[in-house]
């Protein structure tokens, strides 16, 4: 028995690794397609019989994805409104997060609620009501009109995600520091806030990737002269068909911030996934 179970635990073990590495494949493909086309040459992105291996390599996409518009400003416009949600988000979702988390007011469970509900509500069917709404507040258009649109539905997302890591901060640490002589607001910035910070890390990390990736409001809203990056996409699909080898470098070149934000934040990031995990 005492050998059988070991060698059952390596063959469980080496499942889990298959399983890993399967997921992993599965996952990582698309980028390494989108990598390997992005230097591939521009005939043989086309070509009905691709290779999986890199066949030559060239960097004449990303000049022709930097010819074809204006590239800097739609990635700037894009790092403006995203920048500009999570900054917000942040402050007004943690405010928010505290307010559910600690107090106990009338209607607490209906706001609850109310944010699961909204981020249930697919965002195509908002876009009419939202378009209408800009319109006659006069931020049509406008990125500010788009920032406001974002923060519709990251906000829920925020509050939420931050209200779970509150919950798992021991209230008697705030009441100990008070008794100790800090007011609320010190409590919450001397003792709250630093435990808070990896899941703000993490959650702002979310909120900036589904403000950088959106494409819908930012089609729908914004004329081509405001267009962001990933509208920008869009003109490398013309009427005489799509050049699959520049959009593929387009797409890298979009791809760098998000790759240098997880980078420089991996570790918060880390820490604030696994907040809560373990109770003491």
């Amino acid at each position: 028995m005492s050998t059988l179970a070991p060698a059952g635990r390596r063959r469980s073990k080496a499942g889990w690794n298959l399983l890993g590495l399967l997921v992993f494949a599965t996952a990582g493909f698309p980028v390494y397609w989108m990598l390997n086309t992005a230097f591939k040459p521009a005939k043989d992105a086309i070509d009905p019989d691709p290779s999986l291996l890199p066949t030559g390599l060239t960097l004449g996409n990303f000049s022709r994805a930097l010819d074809i518009a204006d590239f800097w400003g739609p990635v700037g416009r894009s790092l403006i409104v995203s920048l500009s949600v999570v900054a917000i988000g942040i402050v007004v979702g943690t405010l928010a997060a505290l307010a559910i988390s600690r107090f106990a007011f009338r209607g607490r469970k209906v706001v609850i609620v109310g944010i699961l509900a909204v981020q249930m509500v697919p965002l195509i069917a908002m876009i009419i009501p939202v378009f209408l709404l800009l319109n006659d507040l006069d931020q049509y258009d406008k990125l500010s009109g788009l920032i406001i649109t974002y923060l519709t539905f990251i906000l829920p997302f925020t509050v939420w995600t931050l209200r779970g890591f509150i919950v798992n901060i021991p209230k008697e640490l705030e009441e100990a520091a008070m008794v100790d002589g800090c007011s609320p607001t010190g409590a919450f910035l001397r003792v709250v806030f630093p435990l808070l910070a990896p899941g703000m890390v993490a959650t702002s990390v979310y909120a900036f990737v589904q403000a950088w990736n959106e494409y819908l409001y930012a089609l729908m809203l914004l004329s081509q002269k405001n267009q962001t990056a990933t509208v920008w996409l869009g003109n490398f699909t013309t009427k005489h068909g799509t050049e699959y080898a520049p959009m593929m470098a387009g797409s890298t070149m979009m791809a760098v911030p998000i790759v240098v934000l997880f980078l420089l934040v991996q570790r918060k990031m880390a820490a604030g996934l696994t907040a809560g995990a373990v109770k003491g």
